[in-house]
């Protein structure tokens, strides 16, 4: 009976945080919407296995300075734990760089691409995941889902 107690907990722990990242994702101002300039779009395919694309849009809004935007990219499990970040496809640094801290000189559409791996390269188990876009210090989320 303690073990179905602690269960049970735990899935409501996890319905929890699902529920705290799915408003974060659903709202206009703080989620997908281009509010402050950039778009976090629905990775494709979705569900995926082993691997998928992360489509993102910088707007002209960012760049008026005429300094570079920083983006990160960030996969998370249910916990919130970072387990892995995507390489840049189509970046001026190559198609290989881990998308941490890069600097885009300019607007356009993106892409980034995860292998479904961890930081230890290991192929992540079927489930929910987050995908954080941070640019510039601001972050999108939004769902992913590993389908085995």
């Amino acid at each position: 009976m303690r073990h179905l107690a602690e269960v049970l907990q735990g899935s409501l722990f996890c319905f929890v945080l699902v529920g705290s990242l799915s408003a974060q994702e659903t709202t206009p101002d703080r989620s997908q919407g281009s509010g402050n300039g950039f778009e976090l779009q629905q990775n494709y395919p979705n569900p995926f296995n082993p691997e998928t694309t992360i489509p993102f849009t910088l707007s002209e809004d960012l760049f008026v300075d005429g300094r570079p935007v920083i983006v990160t990219i960030r996969i998370m499990n249910l916990l919130q734990q970072v387990i892995a970040s995507p390489v840049a496809l189509g970046h001026s640094m190559g198609g290989g760089a881990i998308l941490v801290d890069l600097n885009y000189a300019q607007a356009g559409r993106y892409e980034a691409f995860w292998d479904g791996t961890d930081q230890s390269e290991r192929h992540v188990a079927s489930g929910i995941y987050f995908v954080q876009l941070t640019v510039n210090g601001l972050s999108r989320f939004r769902k992913m889902y590993v389908l085995k």
